[in-house]
């Protein structure tokens, strides 16, 4: 006689609260004994702790072990892409420094820039480059590392000049056709791709321009002079070390080049990666000579060795001067694994908590609270912001929200252009905002700045899901339905 499966028990919301509190005792509790540190390893332990108190409940409601496995590995599925961009940017990372890539984008960007107006112009050319390719990942892992080396030569803050590539990457990114979330937002809430930037920009318009006027009060503050004695030295010892030339530009170009005729953002880095360390055996063949520093192989071997190791390792060197090693001892694939294991501790929470319907329930008891338009707004971007910390990926903050907004929308006669507004002003903007988040941990990770370090100033980022908050209640910019929608 067959043994009868138990029927799947629904979850309260106290099912759902249990590891969701578990998780966020244990982070407090990271972050209080471990600092920005947290991140690299205490978070992790505690998102597989939580993920197994999560299971322990879906178990409980006579969830399969197997299935909530089978959620995880869903979970991870869809962030192999963010994870291969990952190990790919490390690679640049290393070929570019290397080469002389990154050291040349400082050299002239210590030449050009006056740290007055240092902080603006950095949003203002990571917006234009991530509008013109799509992509606010790639936009960081090139010019963004260039621009984090400067801001390190001239003497300014890590963490201010880090929101502001986060700032403008992300703004660019929202008004961009070419971008994978601003198509993904009107086509879970069925707008019109097109009609959904138009109507972004009531909000990132303001939202961006109040991010540049605190960017330039902190550029023009006594703070932010910068210090004249490491732009310097920096310049000196970046001259002495390493051939310097616009030629050594091009695989900056070809990435955007490459971006912005849609090719894939994996195959599009590793061929920059690939561009650096050709360019390295060119320009810099005597800092690969030392780098490798193997005096039984033949120099065309040791050429190969340098751009190969350059990619797993990172490129390291010695030149005497702490500013300049600072800035070029870095990258390589290794150099994100510690970030990789942040996601992946973090997918694995998300996915049981998907699978078991514990996410879900915490969505549904949200929507109970909505009465008005602007609480239906406010809860969409509240469950944006929770589904980005729960789940810890941005398209599931877009897609989740979406599908279960939409008809809620649609019977308070709002036009589709609401809701996939609120689900990038919330689920795409806050990504980065949170440590163990994909986007969180690739910003961290690639900048090398901590993501809570960098967060009070990624301005454009905070300002904007407040800014659709008071559209949302005030009923500025709030579209209704046309005939021909309904």
């Amino acid at each position: 006689m067959q043994k009868s499966v138990r029927e799947k028990k629904d979850p309260t919301l106290v099912d759902a609260l249990i590891p969701m509190l578990f998780l966020i005792g244990l982070l407090s509790m990271a972050v209080y004994l471990f600092g920005e540190d947290a991140s690299w390893g205490p978070n992790q332990i505690a998102l597989i702790f939580s993920a197994l108190v999560a299971a322990l409940v879906g178990l409980k409601n006579h969830h399969h072990w197997d299935e909530m496995a089978q959620g995880v590995v869903k979970s991870i599925n869809q962030a192999l892409p963010a994870i291969f961009i990952l190990l790919a940017v490390g690679a640049l990372i290393g070929t570019w420094v290397m080469s002389g890539t990154v050291t040349t984008m400082i050299y002239y960007g210590l030449k050009l820039l006056s740290p007055h107006i240092f902080y603006p112009t950095v949003v203002i050319v990571t917006a234009i480059i991530s509008a013109s390719i799509g992509s606010s990942w790639t936009t960081v892992g090139t010019i963004g590392v260039g621009l984090i080396g400067i801001a390190h030569g001239m003497g300014m803050s890590m963490p201010v000049t880090a929101g502001a590539i986060i700032s403008g990457s992300y703004f660019g990114d929202k008004i961009s056709p070419l971008s994978d979330t601003t198509n993904l937002a009107p086509a879970v809430a069925g707008a019109d791709l097109y009609s959904h930037i138009r109507h972004m920009l009531w909000t990132t318009v303001p939202s961006i321009t109040l991010a540049l006027i605190l960017f330039s009060m902190l550029g023009f503050s006594a703070s932010a002079t910068g210090d004249v004695a490491i732009k310097e030295q920096t310049l000196t010892a970046i001259h002495q070390n390493f051939h310097t030339s616009l030629w050594l530009l091009t695989p900056v170009l070809l990435v955007i080049v490459l971006a912005v005729l849609k090719l894939k953002p994996f195959p599009v880095i590793l061929l920059g990666a690939l561009a650096g360390g050709i360019l390295a055996v060119i320009f810099q063949p005597e800092q690969i000579v030392q780098f490798v520093n193997r005096p039984d192989l033949s120099k065309p071997m040791v050429m190969i060795a340098g751009v190969w190791k350059a990619m797993y390792t990172g490129f390291t060197t010695s030149t005497g001067v702490k500013t300049i090693d600072d800035l070029v001892n870095r990258g390589g694939m290794n150099s994100m694994l510690e970030v990789i294991w942040l996601i992946l501790t973090a997918l694995t929470f998300g996915g049981v908590m998907e699978e078991t319907g514990l996410l879900k329930r915490l969505v549904l008891t949200l929507l109970k609270g909505v009465r008005s338009t602007g609480s239906l707004i406010f809860t969409t971007l509240l469950t944006g912001l929770g589904v980005n910390i729960v789940a810890s990926d941005q398209y599931m903050a877009i897609v989740l929200p979406g599908r279960m907004f939409k008809a809620e929308f649609e019977k308070r006669n709002l036009a589709p252009e609401n809701l996939s507004r609120a689900l990038e002003d919330s689920g795409t903007l806050t990504s980065a905002l949170i440590p163990w988040n994909t986007c969180g941990a690739y910003m961290a990770g690639t900048l090398g700045v901590a993501t809570l370090a960098y967060l009070p100033f990624t301005f454009f980022n905070l300002i904007n899901p407040l800014m659709a908050i008071v559209f949302g209640f005030t009923g500025i910019s709030v579209k209704k339905m046309t005939k021909e929608e309904k």
